[in-house]
């Protein structure tokens, strides 16, 4: 009897093994789904942290580009309303006989210094003329075609007359220089 008492003694050890091993597994499994559950929310986490990093360097970037862009071309409706000025001063220097010039020769160089001056303004805020000569090639992207007309001697697709000088603001077009543009098929 001894022996059956021993056996049912190992029995209840074995038994007693067999179920803190089962609750030991149950714990290290409870204990990995956790530590699977913390990783997968750590890596949701650094995700989203990554994402709003991106996202805020990508608005560095642009308000970076909008203020360059605002000091660049903020200016542009003023630069445009003063353009009617500059053509206006021109006329009158253009304007002005010979005769004119030695009556009020002091006006007049007021005029062309006045004149000067606004175009050194322009420059200086980025702002320069574009000049196209009789005889240049027509660009649509600087000049802007008034007319058309067969002038012999000259090629289809050359300036034959300047009417207004355009202008840009650093890369951009405020006006377009107004040309007369040979339609001319012959040589």
């Amino acid at each position: 009897m001894a022996e059956t008492q021993n056996e049912e003694f190992l029995d209840d050890i074995d038994q007693a093994e067999a179920e803190e091993d089962e609750i030991n597994i149950e714990e290290i499994s409870d204990a990995e789904a956790e530590i699977d559950a913390l990783r997968a929310e750590r890596d949701a986490y650094q995700d989203k942290f990554m994402r709003a990093l991106a996202d805020a360097e990508n608005a560095r970037k642009r308000s970076d580009k909008d203020r360059r862009e605002a000091e660049n071309y903020g200016g542009s409706r003023l630069a445009r309303d003063m353009l009617p000025v500059f053509d206006n001063m021109k006329r009158a220097v253009d304007s002005v006989t010979e005769d004119q010039k030695q009556v009020a020769s002091a006006v007049i160089e007021g005029i062309e210094l006045t004149m000067r001056e606004l175009l050194n303004v322009f420059q200086k805020h980025g702002i320069r003329m574009i000049s196209p000569e009789v005889g240049d090639r027509f660009d649509p992207n600087e000049h802007e075609a008034m007319f058309e007309a067969p002038v012999p001697g000259t090629k289809a697709g050359e300036i034959i007359q300047v009417s207004t000088q355009g202008f840009m603001l650093h890369d951009r077009i405020l006006r377009p220089a107004q040309v007369g543009v040979s339609s001319n098929t012959g040589s």
